[in-house]
């Protein structure tokens, strides 16, 4: 591989600090850093409005708003009779009010009129009589009930019994749910009988991802060198599991103009390169970086493995005013058309100052290359990031307290990742746990969070849950002890 000339570096880049002590961020507060630019990028965002059924999953924008009162009308609770006034009551002869129906006619005192669960109540309804508590004989000798059936209540009827009344649960104009609440298919049913038929979200993120190195398969076995590419195949769903929407996942060479020109093409919300990051000499990220304008917000974590990552934001794109039309050029008045005194068309009016759009807020997260430690990056920083871009990290919880059932040894000074399994409320850790290997965390259903100096047997660990459903109490053939 032939090298260009490297691309300049500011004093105080990790070029320029080769040799030096490196000040990396401790894990909470890398994690912090992230959530933190995840949300000001976010600020600028408008919420999209998309249709009920594609909302599932997704946070609300803005709070969910009643837009009727439920229920909208004055509605029977039960099957059975719609009455008026004080019994016994008069049946009415007409058909019985149905669901989807509006009654013909009011209810006058002493009558009543068969109606189904959820009708709109006839106006001047008393109470509504529950089939099965009520019951009806043939008309009497009565000359004002001849040929009418009459209804008797089996119990005592109470005013406003069986029917759910106008705005019982909500109204017009109510708050029903706060913003950054997750959407579930009873958020979709209470939105759609409030009148919605689009929710307001935030746009998904989109990311782009960079796949660094000239050592890198796609196909086959490794041979003379030569690996797979294992961060390829696994980024994308992952951070689509995350929310976001992966535009491409691309490889790159170790070419520090190939990289840069990929970076600052990029239109993106969040790049996600894999390598690159410590200072090799073919470590190309710093220097782009720099290039590019960039800034540095995490540049190195305390934590293993994976501290080599680092969170930048980009310089935005220029700002793109709204485009004005030119004024139009007004011929000189003829003889057969004389000067108009009318206003200029408002195209050609003198404009208020352009007015332009915010800047495009984009970030940058550098993976480690090796595979475990790039998933420990994916959750110290793309994870909170992405979880504020789209509003999630307001309806997270945090994360669960699980005591490890082994000891687990820890760095000096920096927090470990640690996948593990749950068996019986405990976490189990696995074995394969090194930054190259995949294995453990293939087996996994969340990585521990162990603080510098380890963890004794029955300690509770914070556990990061991974996107999508674990597995409790199975443990990997693998077993759980470390070497």
């Amino acid at each position: 591989m032939t090298l260009k000339e490297p691309l300049p570096v500011a004093p105080g880049t990790a070029d320029a600090r080769a040799g030096q002590p490196h000040r990396a961020t401790a894990w909470p507060e890398a994690r912090a850093a992230a959530a933190r630019a995840g949300a000001s990028a976010r600020a600028g965002r408008a919420p999209l409005g998309v249709p009920l059924g594609q909302a599932l999953g997704q946070v609300l924008a803005e709070p969910l708003l009643a837009l009727t009162d439920l229920p909208p009308f004055d509605t029977s609770a039960m099957d059975g009779w719609a009455v008026a006034g004080p019994g016994p009551w008069a049946v009415r002869a007409e058909d019985a009010v149905l669901a989807g129906q509006a009654p013909e006619a009011e209810a006058a005192d002493g009558e009543a009129v068969r109606i189904a669960t959820g009708a709109r109540v006839p106006a001047g309804t008393t109470a509504v009589v529950r089939a099965e508590h009520a019951r009806t004989e043939p008309a009497p000798a009565d000359p004002a009930r001849a040929g009418r059936a009459v209804l008797h209540a089996l119990r005592e009827v109470v005013p406003g019994q069986d029917i759910r009344p106008r705005g019982q649960e909500c109204r017009t104009g109510d708050e029903l749910l706060p913003a950054g609440t997750v959407v579930t298919p009873a958020v979709l049913g209470l939105a759609a009988a409030a009148g919605y038929d689009e929710l307001p979200v935030p746009p998904r993120p989109r990311v782009e991802i960079l796949v660094l190195g000239d050592e890198l398969l796609t196909t086959g076995l490794p041979h003379d060198g030569l690996i797979r590419d294992a961060l390829g195949p696994m980024l994308g769903p992952w951070l689509a599991a995350l929310g976001a929407d992966v535009l491409a996942t691309r490889r790159i060479g170790d070419e520090a103009e190939e990289l840069y020109a990929a970076v600052t093409g990029s239109a993106a919300d969040l790049v996600l390169t894999t390598g690159g990051t410590a200072a090799g000499p073919v470590d190309h990220v710093h220097g782009v970086l720099d290039k590019a304008g960039a800034t540095l917000l995490v540049d190195g974590v305390k934590v293993r493995p994976g501290h080599p990552m680092l969170l930048a934001r980009l310089a935005p794109e220029p700002t793109r005013p709204e485009p004005t039309r030119p004024e139009p050029t007004r011929p000189e008045p003829t003889r057969a058309e004389p000067a108009r005194s009318e206003s200029l068309p408002a195209e050609s009016t003198p404009s208020a100052p352009t007015r332009a759009e915010p800047p495009h807020v984009r970030h940058l997260v550098g993976l480690p290359g090796n595979p475990l430690a790039a998933v420990s990056g994916l959750l110290t920083l793309a994870q909170p990031l992405l979880a504020a871009l789209t509003g999630a990290a307001a309806a997270a919880p945090a994360p669960p307290r699980v005591p490890v059932r082994d000891e687990v040894p820890g760095h000096p000074y920096d927090t470990r990742l640690v996948p593990v399994v749950r068996r019986g409320g405990r976490a189990v850790p696995l074995r394969y746990n090194g930054p190259a290997m995949l294995r453990g965390i293939a087996a996994a259903d969340g990585l521990a969070v162990v603080p510098p100096g380890g963890a004794r047997p029955g300690q509770e660990l914070d556990v990061l849950d991974l996107p999508w459903p674990a597995a409790e109490g199975a443990v990997p053939a693998q077993g759980a002890c470390f070497t």
